[in-house]
């Protein structure tokens, strides 16, 4: 089919993105809003003796100024944690109280202390210049390792004495320990996942509205599940749900971080609620750094138990991961449970032990960030995989084939509770190693060392588990003129769902895609629950959904059409827009049939006027995506300057519905794991101040930095849902950090360089090199 599976339909959504026509949440104007300024802590650690707000209240334009105060009497409730994790020893764990606006001690700086509405956005901004707040400063802990150590600053002393939220274990401590007991060979690798701060194009923002008649609210706000943000501030508003309708304006990016609840969210419902007027407000780069969910944030040692045979035979991982001062949403759930669940990766690892301490420090929560805890397991494992091979001196390329899971044991149990259901990792690799040349690239490394440079050549194969959870119900509705509507529970964040649903649609009903009409991110229009996008699990779930509501609509049409062509049921078919009596020359268009279903005179017995259908899908278990990434690289060891010559890229998602978009999807989460492979870091100083909290500190890539990516796909399709389809949306951003610093540390072996933590910054290069430099005279 033109448009059906397979094919590159080009992004319906661009033409209007393209000529600034999209709406987002700054572009919302409701008639007579006041906007909100939060005003914010600029201590990272202090006691809030007192709050004086007094000339804020009266400053020109101000319409309230509200505290903790306001929202102890209107009955807020504080921000939620989603996901508690045990610690091994069965204790639960502890759950500070994240309240909407500080009460009485400081524990991030850029924490909120306060609101202000007014007339104007200026107004706000300089009332709140003239709150006066007493702070006793305290000291703090920002050092994610240190936190744990005897003696440190603790953020919550009665809840987390230590600063240990959880000491958590997965996997079967006696067989991994007697793999290592008699193992041939143990190698062992510590390494940073670096703190990273999400960055999304557009800042969140939220515009709210009380209606006082009837005590209802409607927040129109950017986010990645609408019916996840109704549930979240029903609750911390203490309403009912059918009280609180979310609007979804269109999103530029969300990875993740807005995923997230925020006390801002709730606030300008408040605010709107004090004053009397719909409420907007637009938060500022500056605030994005200080206070969106961070990414990462992982300091881990892990080994590798070897056999006589160079078989892998146990692995053993040790991390403490940063939570920051508050719990957030799934912060506690994506450094534990997705990020174990995907450390054994593409290798028959018969033994694996995990433990996991999640510390608690002075500095911004995190949660989601691009492939949640999927890309620090990668990362890792491919790593200690590659510092396997340097150590037994044998070829990375050929250990890995070793002791990869073959595509004739699938379906295949890990050690961890995971069976993956399909998947050729070693033909998947072979493909990437002859697309990268690397045959070829001996000749280029003495190219390059024959002009002074180093070259080095690094891969990593990833495996993720999407999907997990989720469910979302789609409405198909047709006009009496057969055009399409779907109206639809999950959101976009720019992905191009409203092209791949207008693909499935095509597909369906053989209509053309441009007339295909898609709603999505209204609480009200879709009332059941969806679990939104996140997890690369769009299509997973929204394709079931959209076949099971199509189906019907379809199933419908098939008994008017028979009545239409006087025939029984059974022996209409459909195909390509049209309904055909089997064995006959009889047929009769979709659009027709669309149109006598509208005419209540002209429908068979039985049947209800119209074709309105909707369906909910519910999906459970995951599946597995995965791939090869080839990176080559290019060291200049005077400067420390890394340039990436050429990137290869091959994946297995399963059957593609539209390569176009897939190829966006890989292309950008490469650009995003390039980003904190090379350049991006998160650093606060000893008093909890954020020193990279600009574009002037904290280095985003570009597009010089970036290499174009030859990427090409595997079809392999998974069993676990009925298109065959695999999640996309996060692999690059999975299998761009290890093999960079692979191809890294393999340049860097002439210089003797064998350790380098991300971001390999010109800086960090350059010293790595003259330390070795240095350590080598020295011997």
């Amino acid at each position: 089919m033109k448009y059906g599976m397979g094919q590159s339909l080009r992004r319906r959504e661009d033409q209007r993105f393209l000529t600034g026509t999209g709406q987002y949440v700054d572009d919302l104007i409701a008639p007579g809003m006041a906007h909100m300024v939060v005003a914010r802590a600029p201590l990272a650690h202090a006691t809030l003796n007192s709050l004086d707000v007094a000339a804020a209240e009266v400053a020109p334009g101000v319409l309230a100024v509200l505290t903790h105060k306001d929202m102890e009497r209107m009955g807020a409730g504080d921000l939620p944690c989603f996901t508690p994790v045990e610690s091994q020893d069965g204790r639960k764990m502890p759950m500070p109280p994240y309240p909407l606006l500080a009460i009485d001690k400081i524990r991030f700086a850029g924490q909120p202390i306060a609101v202000v509405i007014a007339e104007t956005v200026a107004q706000a901004k300089d009332a709140a210049e003239l709150i006066e707040a007493d702070y006793e400063p305290h000291d703090c802990v920002v050092d994610l390792a240190g936190a744990l150590e005897p003696g440190a600053v603790e953020v919550w002393p009665d809840l987390a004495p230590g600063n240990l939220c959880f000491d958590w274990q997965m996997g079967n401590k006696t067989d991994t320990n007697a793999a290592f007991e008699t193992a041939e060979e143990i190698v062992e690798i510590e390494i940073v996942n670096n703190r990273l701060v999400p960055n999304a194009m557009e800042p969140r923002g939220a515009l709210g509205t009380y209606h006082a008649h009837d005590g209802s609210y409607v927040i129109e706000c950017n986010n990645q599940g609408a019916h996840t943000v109704r549930d979240t501030f029903a609750a911390v508003l203490g309403i009912p749900n059918n009280k609180l309708r979310v609007i979804t304006p269109d999103v530029g990016g969300g990875f993740g971080m807005k995923a997230v609840p925020y006390a801002e969210q709730a606030l300008v419902l408040l605010a709107s609620k004090a004053v009397g007027k719909p409420v907007k407000w637009r938060q500022d780069r500056s605030e994005a750094f200080l206070t969106d969910a961070h990414g990462r944030d992982h300091v881990t040692v892990a080994r590798m138990a070897i056999n006589a045979d160079n078989h892998f035979t146990g692995l053993q991982v040790r991390t403490i991961a940063g939570l920051g001062a508050y719990l957030s949403a799934a912060g506690p759930i994506i450094c534990t449970l997705l990020y174990a669940k995907a450390l054994p990766g593409v290798y028959r690892i018969p033994a694996v032990d995990v433990e996991v301490k999640g510390a608690f420090t002075h500095t911004a929560q995190t949660d989601a960030y691009r492939g949640a805890g999927r890309p620090e397991a990668a990362y890792l494992l491919e790593r200690l995989v590659d510092e396997c091979a340097r150590r037994l001196g044998v070829d990375p390329v050929e250990l890995r084939r070793q002791n990869m899971i073959g595509a004739d044991q699938m379906p295949y149990l890990t050690p961890l509770d995971v069976t993956y259901d399909s998947g050729d990792f070693a033909k998947v690799m072979d493909l990437a190693m002859e697309k990268a040349d690397r045959p070829g690239f001996a000749a280029r490394r003495t190219a390059s060392e024959a002009k002074g440079l180093r070259r080095g050549l690094g891969f990593a194969y990833y495996i993720e588990l999407t999907g997990w959870t989720g469910g979302d119900t789609t409405r198909v509705k047709v006009d009496p003129d057969g055009t399409i509507t779907l109206i639809v529970g999950s959101i976009t964040n720019g992905q191009g769902h409203h092209t791949a649903y207008s693909q499935l649609a095509a597909s369906a009903f053989g209509c053309d895609p441009e007339t295909v009409r898609v709603i999505e991110g209204d609480t009200d229009v879709i009332a059941e629950m969806s679990s939104g996008v996140g997890g690369s699990h769009f299509l997973q779930v929204a394709g079931p959904s959209f076949d099971g509501a199509a189906t019907k609509v379809i199933d419908k049409a098939r008994k008017i059409a028979a009545h239409l062509m006087e025939a029984a049921d059974v022996d209409v078919e459909f195909e390509g827009g049209q309904f055909k009596v089997a064995g006959t020359d009889k047929s009769v268009s979709f659009a027709d049939v669309a149109g006598a279903a509208h005419n209540p005179g002209g429908l068979p017995d039985g049947v209800e006027p119209g074709l309105d259908e909707r369906y909910y899908y519910k999906h459970e278990g995951f599946t597995f995506p995965n791939g090869c990434h080839v990176a080559e690289v290019e060291v200049d060891p005077d400067t420390g300057h890394v340039a990436i010559e050429s990137y290869t890229v091959v994946d297995d998602f399963g059957r593609v519905m539209n390569p176009m978009l897939v190829a966006g999807q890989v292309h950008g989460g490469v650009v995003q794991g390039l980003g904190q492979a090379m350049l991006e870091r998160t650093v606060y100083d000893e008093t909890g101040q954020l020193l990279t909290g600009s574009y002037m500190d904290y280095a985003m890539p570009r597009a010089e930095d970036m290499p174009n990516v030859d990427f090409t796909y595997e079809e392999i399709p998974c069993q676990q849902n009925m298109l065959g389809v695999k999640g996309c949306g996060e692999a690059g951003s999975i299998g761009a950090p290890p093999a960079f610093m692979n191809a890294l540390l393999d340049a860097l072996a002439a210089d003797g360089v064998t350790h380098v933590d991300m971001p390999a910054t010109p800086e960090h290069v350059w010293r790595a090199i003259q330390e070795s430099k240095t350590a080598a005279a020295a011997d």
